[in-house]
This record gives structure tokens, sequence and C-alpha cells, in this order.
């Protein structure tokens, strides 16, 4: 068994499937890329090379505070924490945390974001 998708429910998923290509880079899946608004209850972007597809689908549903128990969120491996905080911030996300030195934990390489509808993400460095 293997991991083969991520959904985020979302109220309109080419908005956030943009978003997150943009953070990302990854493109869409084959027929997802045209903007058709009769298409857009479901979109799916594809890492390159393989591995988990992250998609979005169209809900009207509460996104969950962060942090809650029981919740899920992405985590997103970068090089520089530093420049990917900046790439995030040009594409929309929000800090839902300070760096990790004005967190206490300067060793402690990851920080948390929300995307523009709320979810929750973070970013780690590797």
């Amino acid at each position: 068994m293997t991991l083969f998708e991520v959904t985020l429910d979302c109220p309109d998923p080419r908005e956030l499937a943009e978003f997150y290509r943009s953070v990302t880079g990854w493109p869409y899946a084959p027929g997802h890329q045209d903007d058709d608004p009769d298409g857009d209850d479901w979109l799916v972007l594809l890492p390159p090379g393989g591995g988990t597809r992250l998609a979005f689908q169209r809900s009207d549903g509460a996104v969950p505070p962060w942090p809650g128990i029981g919740r899920a969120h992405l985590d997103l491996a970068v090089p520089d924490l530093e420049a990917a905080h900046v790439h995030l911030v040009t594409c929309g996300a929000r800090a839902l945390t300070g760096t990790p030195a004005e967190e206490g934990r300067p060793d402690d390489l990851f920080r948390v974001y929300a995307d523009p509808v709320g979810h929750p993400f973070c970013l780690t460095q590797v």
C-alpha cells in the first residue's frame, strides 16, 4: 500500500491549486490545466518525478484551527527556510509562527503557515 494523494477541501479549488502551484512549482495533472469553471470541482497537482499527488476538492466546510487535536496538515521540505518564507509570503501564505529563534527553538528548523483558505501547513528545512 502506498499513499497516492492528499486532498484539501476548499471553497474554490482553482484558487487554492494556483496558490500551491506557485508555492511548489508542481504542474497540473493532464486535463486539469484549463481554467474551465465546470471542471473546477476537483483539481490535481503532480510532484516532479512521481510521488504523492496534491488534490483540491470543492467543499464549503470549515477550515480546522491550528493547532488542533486529531488534525492533519502538510509538511513541505525546503533547502532554505528563510528563502522559502519570503517566497511563501509573496505567494499569499500567512505565517502562524515566528522564526525558530523567535519561538525559542533556534535548532528546530520549521515554521507553520496558513494557505489563503486557512489550512495550516509546515515548512521544514532539510
